[in-house]
């Protein structure tokens, strides 16, 4: 299995059935598998915002909640992950394609890339970061077992390398 076919099977097996998803030129391809399948419900967005709103009113109605966006939308997430998801204790997972990494291939990327850990843990936020895509199909339905029981989101970061 690639990288993008092992991260679709780990939310197949974290029962995930709610994916939002911003444009990430390292998620296109995992994108169209969850657009593809009739089993999850796949809403595409033009801001992180906007879909952890989402994710938060399809959480509230029973469904078990992903964003797939780039670690550059992370900064825009600040608030409502501090003033919806901490405050209220959702859950949610958060695949991240984190740019900025050992290969970036632009500039602009870096400085966020830097950054997206100390974001991270300044909200409190767990993450984690497998290396490979064998190590990814293990943690993620675990990364989601541990949001559930913690009502608080959890983050995957996937690095440059890992694609």
């Amino acid at each position: 299995m690639d990288s993008s076919q092992t991260i679709y099977q780990a939310l197949k097996n974290a029962g995930i059935n709610f994916v939002v998803s911003l444009p990430c030129v390292n998620l296109g391809k995992l994108m169209e598998m969850v657009d593809c399948d009739r089993d999850i419900i796949h809403v595409p967005v033009t801001r992180e915002e906007e879909g952890f709103g989402i994710c938060a009113g399809a959480y509230l109605g029973g469904k078990k909640t992903t964003i797939l966006m780039q670690n550059s939308g992370l900064g825009n997430s600040v608030n409502v992950l501090a003033s919806l998801y901490k405050l209220y204790q959702l859950p949610i997972l958060m695949i991240i394609s984190h740019r900025g990494t050992e290969g970036e291939f632009m500039n602009a990327q870096v400085p966020m890339g830097k950054a997206t850990t100390g974001v991270l843990d300044a909200l409190e936020i767990a993450y984690f970061n497998p290396k490979t895509p064998e190590n990814a199909l293990k943690i993620i339905p675990e990364a989601w077992t541990l949001a559930e029981m913690g009502n608080a989101p959890v983050g995957i970061l996937l690095e440059i390398s890992f694609w």
